[in-house]
């Protein structure tokens, strides 16, 4: 009886390159499919007893995703990424919190809703604010910019209205680096004369 040597398969590389030459012996291949089986084989009624209630269904999961509008707004040492979805409940969330409780001041909440107000859309939309960096001034002032931003992208036409009011353009006015030598930027320590 003579015995068959295993066949072997060979890879080659390419020109390009990616692919090393590797070989694989079919036996051995053969044997690993038959010790990888599945433990469990669960029917349909052992998976829904498995999930909780509120698990979405097949329908939910291969629904789209919303869609949104995004942009990003920036002052001083803040940004803020802005996001304004078509659908969904009409709020106004900044760091998953609403504007009036995240800015406890009136005046933070009047600027950081500024450019909706303006173009009275603050109740229309669901907008959702991350804002990292900087005070609570200029994170006011980076959403704003941010909101105006995400405005023009959902119209156009909104475009005008906002950049007369000034909500389109990037404040540049930053902190001056401190020098050495001085207190401050500028400041310099007290002159003594002996």
């Amino acid at each position: 009886m003579i015995k068959e040597k295993p066949k072997k398969t060979t890879v080659k590389a390419t020109a390009s390159g990616g692919v090393l030459q590797d070989t694989v012996k079919k036996p051995l291949v053969k044997k690993i499919e038959q010790k990888i089986k599945p433990e469990v084989i669960l029917n349909k009624e052992d998976v829904d007893d498995i999930l909780p209630e509120d698990f979405p269904t097949e329908k939910e999961l291969a629904a789209k995703p919303d869609r949104y509008f995004e942009a990003i707004g920036r002052r001083k040492t803040a940004v803020a990424r802005v996001r304004l979805f078509t659908r969904g409940e009409k709020q106004f969330l900044i760091n998953n919190k609403h504007y009036e409780q995240y800015f406890s001041l009136k005046e933070d909440q009047q600027t950081s809703t500024a450019s909706m107000r303006k173009m009275k859309c603050l109740d229309k939309f669901k907008v959702t604010v991350i804002v990292k960096g900087g005070g609570r001034n200029a994170q006011a002032e980076a959403v704003r910019h941010g909101t105006a931003r995400v405005l023009v992208d959902f119209n156009n036409n909104f475009r005008k209205r906002l950049r007369k009011a000034g909500y389109l353009t990037r404040d540049p006015r930053m902190r001056e680096r401190k020098k050495f030598g001085l207190k401050r930027a500028r400041k310099s320590p007290q002159w003594a004369k002996r």
